[in-house]
């Protein structure tokens, strides 16, 4: 049988750059041997692809915020038994645009949920299971927002939250890495591309043994 794979998840605010630092660093996983898939959430699997579309689209007060962090998690239930999972016992190793830390920070701290009850939400729908490695792309609000409007897209339900919220957002990441230092690891996100990405292998090669250049 395959080794079981590794699972990353990349954190941060509107406008971070996770997608495109997760493209980078399966071109190296690749280019090293290593098999690999890149998924996200809300979504990464057909159900929660339809749950996407509720939540990235529409007003920004169309949830009330426990229902929110209900269809996250309904969502996330699904992309990890039907993606996650299975391609970790392939031996793939798993990038995620977002997991379970984005609903603490976006429902549990921004929007006011609870870290207890988000705590509850993840042992129900996800039980023991957890990320090898969380690297949080860290960027002002204001630069990542910035960012996120010079993409052309649709799905702008968070970008389009008050200013505070960003606020509130950048500081429960940067908080959930300072409280789990051997799961998470920060990084500057404002850097040239180049170099966040050269960050974002240096931590892989370090936590997880990845032989990457």
């Amino acid at each position: 049988m395959a080794a079981r794979g590794r699972f990353i998840t990349f954190e941060g605010g509107e406008g971070a750059g996770k997608s495109t630092q997760i493209r980078r660093l399966a071109e190296a996983l690749r280019a090293s041997g290593i098999a690999c898939l890149e998924t996200r959430e809300p979504g990464g699997a057909p159900g929660a692809e339809e749950i996407r579309t509720l939540l990235v689209t529409g007003a920004t007060h169309r949830w009330e915020p426990m229902s929110e962090a209900l269809l996250h998690f309904a969502a996330r239930r699904e992309h990890l038994a039907r993606t996650v999972w299975p391609a970790l016992e392939r031996g793939l190793w798993v990038l995620s645009d977002r997991f379970a830390d984005s609903t603490m920070a976006y429902q549990g701290r921004a929007q006011g949920v609870g870290e207890d009850a988000v705590r509850t939400l993840y042992r129900v729908a996800v039980g023991e299971f957890f990320p090898d490695l969380t690297l949080v792309l860290d960027v002002p609000p204001a630069v990542g927002l910035k960012r996120a409007d010079e993409r052309r897209h649709d799905e702008t339900r968070y970008e389009r939250m008050a200013a505070s919220f960003h606020e509130n957002l950048r500081a429960a990441f940067l908080d959930i890495a300072k409280r789990d230092p051997a799961r998470c690891a920060v990084i500057d996100g404002t850097r040239e591309l180049d170099a966040v990405a050269a960050a974002v292998r240096a931590e892989v090669r370090t936590r997880l043994g990845a032989k990457l250049p």
